[in-house]
């Protein structure tokens, strides 16, 4: 479990603020000219330049299986096009073109529909990875440590197949730096947990680090150290996690009285919505997501709640 006593090594006033009028941006890249994409909901895409200068792209309403678009995860692709995966009632995972077209690109795997799409992204091969939080509607319903029916799946040469179906809330997942191995939130257990990666799919399931109370992961990614970052919605923190597993706290907002709410509320199982779309009094919105400009001086975090993207320094010469 990690050291949720220790002392962050930013604050919240080295934070800094990028756009405005941003809509649930969840997700945030890094563009090749060192804008960022983030996604923006019920449109598709905000994209913001480098002056902060904000483009949202989409249909006005974007409707996805004849309900309101709610992108989650975006991946966005060397052709302009970004893959967009849809928390929303319509589910699954869909593209929005460089001429802001919207068109469904996968919506099952085996037979079994990506409803609550979660995550979406691809790889020098070509695969595409996609996380489905719960195969439960409404996916508040699946808002608990007792239930793991989350999927991974895999879509490889027009195919998509399912790698594992028991993830307990499936957020974002990361190929390991090797490609050996992969990693996935599971956010109502608390834990980050690493796959072993071969051509049969997953093996050698473990822990590779337990969180502790008001700590849910959601957004990881790695760093060219090998590093694993952590964004923690509830209770707004920014972890490190070394490839043994040591986590090092980055930055934290956290209000204690709204930790204690969704605990009591998830111990008591009637946990919903309305506990990821509470604030609080942190002043993070819920950090969602993470993102390195190219020479990793800063990190760029989306949010569940926030209108704006944040940007803090990247501690440089310490170790997690």
């Amino acid at each position: 479990m990690t050291d949720t006593a220790g002392t962050p090594l930013l604050s919240v006033d080295d934070v800094t603020r990028i756009a405005q009028g941003l809509d649930r941006p969840e997700s945030v890249h890094v563009a090749g000219d060192g804008g960022l994409v983030v996604s923006h909901r019920a449109r598709g895409i905000s994209r913001i330049s480098r002056d902060g200068q904000v483009d949202t792209q989409g249909p006005t309403p974007a409707m996805a299986n004849g309900a309101e678009l709610v992108p989650n995860g975006i991946a966005p692709q060397p052709d302009g096009s970004v893959l967009i995966a849809n928390i929303g009632e319509g589910g699954g995972i869909w593209r929005l073109g460089a001429d802001q077209s919207l068109t469904c690109e996968v919506m099952e795997a085996e037979g079994v529909p990506l409803a609550a799409a979660n995550f979406v992204m691809t790889d020098d091969a070509g695969r595409m990875w996609i996380t489905v939080s719960t195969i439960q509607q409404p996916r508040f319903n699946a808002y608990s440590d007792k239930i793991a029916d989350g999927l991974l799946v895999l879509v490889e040469n027009g195919t998509a197949r399912i790698l594992a179906d028991d993830i307990c809330f499936a957020n974002e997942c990361r190929l390991t730096p090797d490609g050996a191995g992969l990693v996935i939130s599971e956010t109502f257990s608390r834990r980050i947990t690493r796959f072993d990666l071969g051509p049969d799919g997953l093996s050698n399931r473990r822990t590779m680090v337990q969180f502790g109370r008001g700590d849910f992961p959601d957004g990881i990614r790695f760093d060219s150290g090998g590093h694993l970052w952590v964004t923690c919605i509830v209770s707004n923190r920014l972890w490190r996690v070394a490839p043994d597993g040591r986590a090092q706290l980055v930055l934290e907002d956290c209000d204690p009285e709204l930790v204690d709410r969704v605990e009591s509320a998830l111990a008591e199982g009637r946990m919903g919505r309305e506990h990821f779309y509470d604030t609080g009094r942190s002043r993070l919105g819920n950090i969602a997501s993470i993102a390195f400009s190219r020479d990793e001086t800063r990190a760029f975090l989306g949010s569940l709640c926030g209108t704006s993207i944040l940007s803090i320094p990247v501690p440089q010469g310490e170790q997690a």
